[in-house]
């Protein structure tokens, strides 16, 4: 039961920042259809560049309480990564908006190969470590541990992820972007201003994204240039898990895919007779993933996205 429990905690607290990181995914695609290959790297980039602030504040002001160069390094990543969500969609999406759907898609790509070698010439190839700077206590339940990190990270994840279907469910921006999603030609002739709209959607994904690198370069204690690879397709991976255009299939397919590889990890030894071990945690996640789809290939909970004529 311990054990359970273990693997409980740890694919909660992953599966919450793979959630957020899906968010940025299913609010484009709902939107525009687009896949935003360049959400990953987005991600990255708001944990070099806190980790950055964070490592130079703990250096030149070592008495400075940790949580205020946490808010610190927050503080610079989050505007950084919201300007660099507005750039992109501007100058890399928005020209191809009208253009067959190969375009964007290749310019995705093109941009988060872009953004990883922006970040290996700033801050090089190697692994950066992120400074003892947080609490480092923790707390047993029932024979499982639960570190004052991992606390942290679930309760902001919770409080984010409810604050954003609040602004998209009661705003009058989420108003916009559901009218948006729905048809922006409709919606463009009721008065909204359609580019502001998307705009204002990379914007919020790629702050969410930014709050996500945070997390898990503190999570595993460091980051990398090319870490955003592989988180980006884990969480897009569990959008399409929950239903990608859909919210709360984001937030439920990052969860799920979290718990999947955790107890993955943990009992894949176990269900293979040992021929596997847990570093195949990810090829359990995605064998998973591909049985769900063939099922149900819109996802779990479906794709709110209309067809447009």
């Amino acid at each position: 039961m311990d054990i359970f429990l273990q693997q409980l905690i740890n694919g909660l607290v992953l599966g919450s920042v793979y959630a957020l990181v899906a968010l940025g995914y299913t609010m484009v695609y709902g939107i525009l259809e687009l896949i935003n290959f360049a959400h990953g790297e987005i991600t990255m980039m708001g944990a070099m560049v806190s980790l950055a602030v964070i490592g130079a504040l703990a250096l030149a002001a070592p008495g400075l309480p940790g949580g205020v160069i946490l808010l610190a390094g927050l503080a610079v990543a989050i505007p950084v990564c919201m300007a660099l969500g507005m750039l992109i969609e501007r100058v890399a999406y928005r020209p191809l908006r009208n253009a067959p759907r190969l375009a964007p898609l290749i310019t995705a790509i093109g941009v988060s190969i872009i953004l990883q070698n922006i970040a290996m010439l700033i801050w090089g190839k190697q692994y950066i470590p992120f400074p003892p700077i947080l609490p480092q206590g923790h707390h047993e339940i029932l024979g499982a541990t639960i570190s004052d990190t991992q606390i942290a990270i679930l309760a902001l994840a919770v409080l984010i992820m409810a604050a954003l279907i609040l602004v998209v469910q009661k705003s009058r921006l989420g108003r916009a972007m559901r009218a948006t999603a729905q048809s922006r030609q409709v919606a463009s002739l009721m008065g909204v201003d359609v580019n502001r709209v998307i705009a204002s959607t990379f914007i919020i994904g790629s702050a969410l994204a930014a709050i996500a690198g945070v997390m898990v370069s503190a999570y595993y204690g460091l980051a990398h240039y090319y870490m955003g690879f592989l988180l980006g397709l884990k969480a897009f991976s569990a959008a399409v898990l929950g239903g990608i255009g859909n919210l709360g299939g984001a937030m439920l397919g990052g969860l799920l895919l979290g718990l999947i590889e955790s107890f993955g990890a943990g009992y894949i030894g176990d269900l293979t007779g040992g021929f596997l071990g847990s570093h195949y945690q990810d090829v359990f996640a995605f064998f998973v993933l591909i049985a769900v789809l063939v099922f149900r290939p819109s996802g779990l909970l479906g794709a709110r996205v209309v067809e447009r004529a």
